[in-house]
């Protein structure tokens, strides 16, 4: 399940670009989810553990990447921490989704992300509430911003 703490939070990884530069795994770029993100965010081909290819930069190494894919892959990765998934835009929601749906995740939110129109689970730790639409989150969560 998807787990959102919405607000200014203290535990959690702010600065995930940095985070990421410390702490990814070359290995972990070559998992088939971690390419299809990297593919969908991005727009960048994973060529090995250690070069990407950008439509627009070239050749980069990992920590080039967008700030958002940098995030969902510490998120896919790192269980025990909270990420600021506000580094993410719009396009992360849905792998924000897919991945809770293989394990419970945690994130910090500074911002309202669009789910979309479709149906998901979505728990809001500050209300101890789950939401199944965008309607059902924007009524809860305005006061929380």
């Amino acid at each position: 399940m998807l787990n959102i703490i919405f607000g200014k939070i203290d535990d959690v990884i702010y600065n995930t670009s940095v985070f990421f530069k410390n702490t990814y795994e070359k290995e972990w770029l070559l998992e088939e989810e971690t390419k299809q993100m990297i593919l969908d965010i991005d727009k960048s081909k994973v060529l090995g553990n250690g070069a990407i290819e950008s439509p627009v930069l070239g050749i980069i190494p990992p920590t080039s990447l967008s700030g958002g894919v940098k995030t969902l892959i510490l998120i896919s990765h790192i269980k025990d921490k909270i990420f600021n998934a506000s580094n993410c835009g719009n396009n992360c929601a849905f792998w924000l989704l897919k991945i809770a749906k293989e394990k419970d995740i945690t994130i910090n939110l500074r911002h309202l992300m669009d789910f979309g129109n479709g149906e998901f689970e979505i728990n809001v730790v500050n209300k101890n509430k789950i939401v199944h639409s965008m309607n059902e989150l924007l009524e809860i969560v305005g006061d929380l911003l």
